[in-house]
């Protein structure tokens, strides 16, 4: 039997959306210096251009949808985002009638400029899979898993499942939460888990959203209403496992009359009409975000409670700071796995995660109870914030990822 043996300059471990959107920064069509790249991943799909929905939708935040408007993808996601005009803040009790808004963030904060776009997952993974399947210096393997890694001085490389060999000067590991890269490494990880799951799923509503994505806060947790295209609305909330179990053992009918509970009644009664999902929350934080000739991007170096929808925001923030350090270090004729480029990508990363973890973190414990004293003062400082215009648009610049954080230059354009 003859083995197969390739050499790129680029391995990429998980073919998900972080992972796809790292291999177009490095070897899209936009990149200024086009590297070869392996995407890799394990699981076997038929038609990934026909990926159905699943009741996952994801807030494309102001500083992302500039990131990929750079890597050439915006224009390919825009026909199926719903721009977020408006945000208003609730902290109401499960069954009770409507309760005004606390704080509301317009775009007019941001200069007219959407806070964000709601996409459906489905929708973003098909977009940036036409674009891979497109892009010449991609090598997309599916239905292969990593048998086994093998890094050096000089060199890092992957044992596939059908026995080829592949070696390059880098490996992005992009293959989740539960990363085996990351394990394999022996890179830990700090955080605990929070004793929730968050429930997913869509729904269309009797009346028009008006571009409003509402997050109210509810005894066991956050439950948002963000707006989808049409008289639709995907929901994230968060109950106690317990509680979570019981609503995902319920009929499509007691299922409904749940939502209904937790809706918003300016929109009507609610109906389902996609999916529904429950994952336990955890937080979790690598404590080092790159070993010998192998980096971390997304859920493989960080997880955050969700109720701020920044998961995959901080994942691009990770993957256009590192195609600018590989960039900047390949114009130099330099290893682009080694020590100096991916120590930079470290320091510029783990703060801004750790930063959103931490803020996730305290605003969940915050709102989450129902202890009087707690409530009395987060409805206090959230009023009070709504009158201070200076303030609230210091917290939609955090909340659109325009607070600076971005990396300084596009991918692949000059240091």
């Amino acid at each position: 039997m003859t083995v197969s043996s390739s050499r790129f300059d680029v391995i990429i471990i998980g073919a998900g959306l972080a992972g796809m959107a790292a291999s177009i920064a490095l070897a899209g069509r936009s990149a200024r210096i086009p590297l070869s790249v392996a995407l890799i991943d394990a699981r076997k799909r038929k038609s990934p251009t026909a990926l159905k929905p699943d009741g996952r939708a994801l807030a494309i935040t102001a500083g992302s949808r500039h990131l990929l408007e750079t890597m050439g993808l915006w224009r390919s996601i825009e026909a199926n985002a719903q721009p977020v005009e408006r945000i208003e803040v609730i902290d109401a009790r499960l069954g009770e009638s409507y309760r005004p808004a606390l704080l509301r963030f317009d775009k007019e904060l941001i200069k007219g400029e959407p806070s964000a776009h709601m996409v459906e997952s489905h929708s973003l993974y098909n977009a940036l899979y036409d674009v891979v399947r497109d892009a010449p210096a991609i090598t997309l393997k599916m239905g292969e898993a990593v048998e086994t890694r093998s890094f050096d001085a000089v060199s890092a490389g992957v044992t596939l499942s059908d026995g080829a060999i592949l070696t390059a000067s880098l490996i992005i590991a992009a293959d989740g939460r539960d990363s085996p890269s990351r394990k394999a490494a022996g890179l830990e990880t700090i955080g605990w888990s929070y004793g929730q799951c968050g429930l997913v799923t869509t729904v269309e509503h009797e009346r028009a959203h008006r571009a409003t994505a509402v997050e109210k806060f509810l005894p066991a947790g956050p439950f948002a209403i963000l707006p989808l295209p049409g008289h639709r609305s995907s929901l994230v909330w968060t109950e106690s496992e317990a509680e979570a179990d019981r609503l995902m053992a319920l009929d499509n009918a007691d299922y409904a009359m749940e939502i209904n509970r937790r809706f918003d009644p300016r929109l009507g009664v609610a109906r389902p009409v996609g999916p529904r999902r429950s994952h336990h929350l955890a937080l979790s934080i690598a404590k080092h975000y790159i070993a010998p000739r192998l980096a971390l991007i997304g859920d493989a170096a960080h997880v955050v409670h969700p109720l701020a929808g920044l998961g995959f925001n901080l994942g691009l923030r990770d993957i256009e700071a590192l195609a600018q350090e590989v960039m900047a270090t390949a114009r130099l004729g330099l290893d682009i796995g080694g020590t100096d480029a991916l120590e930079r990508y470290q320091r510029r990363r783990r703060f801004d995660a750790m930063k959103v973890a931490l803020t996730t973190h305290g605003l969940n414990s915050l709102f989450s109870n129902e202890n009087r004293f707690l409530r009395a003062v987060r409805r206090g400082g959230i009023a009070a914030v709504d009158h201070i215009v200076p303030l609230k648009k210091f917290f939609m610049r955090q909340a659109a990822g325009l607070d600076g954080s971005q990396p300084e230059r596009p991918t692949g354009q000059s240091a």
